[in-house]
């Protein structure tokens, strides 16, 4: 079994197989889709109208199955710029200036995300495809963001992905570390909140809800005041998590309460110590990063990231209080059961959507406590919080300890032999 590791970078088309082929491209010259499916280029330049369009003129077939014609897939892709989107019918602009000119016509905030990859591409970092699923398409998600915000995303930088090569002709696919986050800006791109990784779907509306109503209070606010509205948000937040953290614990039955402990700043972080800031993707890429790394190097590694109440048993009896907020719907159901052929048996579904929104609590819970606590800190210390640009970089540098200054994202280090000649490393 070889163990290979690439960048998958996937550009304005779609991966077929091994071809990549543009949206305008997807659908036979001549065919019936074709003739009656207008410019996909023109359709998205409407903006938002141009899905209204799409989705007027082509609904009927969306619904018809559960997994949707190919081509009209395709097609709905490029326009949304978002892989899956029949399933969430939202519309994402790609370029902040022009989202920042919509969010002032409409009247809205913005909904930024900031991503490894490509929301458009299947292989995406690991909790985008998990906001493909569990988040988007879910009906009150998705019917409050295309009401209420302008959404806009935008890469980091490529996804690595690891691609296991069994020696049989049988490949398994993954990509590893990496995260994402939601940033609320104004009309101006100034950021007012951040939402750090997966949260449950209810537990994400409830904090849209809130960043809305925080960018409402704060619309008209001259610099000085705004500032001191905004400090003052972040300060109440952070002292709300920290009761809902002693509180809970107590719940929980734990005695000794520890304080809440951020995750330490690293000069060198590496991929094993970013795989497990999430759960819901360490799951999945845990094992392949542990398997890229000596068993002797991984017993050295720092493991004091976090103090015993992050322990896997503790989190587990906090998530039990968020089970209500991390319930997949219908739709992210539907869309889980058209992604693989094993999951139309539905006790195969059933046990694994369990498993997923066990996990999607511990996330949530994971989540506030650790990482968005972190953030409000930096909003009351106004830490870099000025842009979105100087805060994005602080968060994938202190929060995530995926740094921009590391091309490798953790997963090549000078201190860890491999007996590879050239350590491995492949530059195309």
């Amino acid at each position: 079994m070889r163990l290979k590791v690439q960048w998958l970078w996937v550009g304005i088309g779609i991966v077929l197989g091994a071809q990549s082929v543009s949206a305008e491209s997807a659908i036979p010259n001549g065919s019936a889709v074709q003739q009656a499916i207008p410019s996909i280029t023109q359709l998205r330049a409407q903006g938002p109208d141009g899905l209204v369009q799409f989705l007027k003129d082509h609904g009927q077939a969306l619904k018809s199955t559960e997994l949707p014609n190919p081509h009209l897939r395709t097609q709905l892709d490029a326009l949304c710029k978002q892989r899956d989107c029949h399933a969430s019918q939202l519309y994402w602009h790609t370029d902040l200036a022009k989202a920042q000119a919509e969010a002032r016509a409409s009247n809205k905030p913005i909904l930024s995300l900031r991503l490894l990859g490509n929301l458009d591409e299947e292989l995406s970092c690991a909790n985008s495809r998990f906001f493909r699923v569990a988040l988007y398409p879910n009906a009150e998600v998705s019917q409050y963001l295309r009401e209420r915000y302008v959404l806009h995303w935008e890469s980091v930088r490529p996804a690595p992905v690891m691609t296991i090569d069994f020696g049989d002709g049988r490949q398994l696919k993954r990509t590893v570390t990496g995260n994402s986050i939601h940033y609320v800006l104004d009309a101006s791109g100034r950021p007012l909140e951040a939402l750090p990784g997966l949260y449950g779907p209810q537990a994400f509306l409830q904090h849209l809800q809130r960043a809305e109503r925080l960018w409402k209070q704060t619309a008209r606010l001259q610099e000085g005041e705004y500032q001191q509205a905004l400090q003052t948000y972040h300060q109440q937040r952070l002292e709300a998590i920290q009761t809902n953290w002693t509180q809970d614990l107590q719940t929980a039955g734990i005695k000794d309460i520890p304080e809440l402990q951020a995750l330490p700043d690293s000069t060198t972080p590496n991929a094993v110590d970013a795989a497990p800031i999430a759960l819901t993707k360490a799951l999945v890429e845990i094992p392949l990063v542990s398997s890229s790394m000596s068993l002797s190097t991984l017993a050295n590694q720092n493991r004091d990231q976090l103090n015993e109440a992050t322990q896997p048993q503790t989190w587990g009896k906090l998530a039990e209080f968020q089970a209500d907020q991390a319930k997949l719907d219908e739709n992210s159901k539907s869309l889980m059961r058209s992604k693989h052929s094993a999951y139309r048996a539905p006790k195969t579904l059933a046990k694994t959507v369990k498993s997923f929104e066990q996990a999607m609590a511990i996330d949530t819970v994971r989540n506030e406590y650790l990482l968005h606590s972190r953030i409000h800190q930096w909003f009351v210390e106004r830490n870099q919080t000025g842009t979105i640009y100087q805060l994005n970089e602080k968060v994938y540098a202190d929060l995530f300890l995926t740094p921009r200054s590391d091309p490798w994202l953790g997963l090549v280090s000078p201190d860890i032999y491999s007996a590879i000649e050239g350590d491995g490393i492949e530059v195309q």
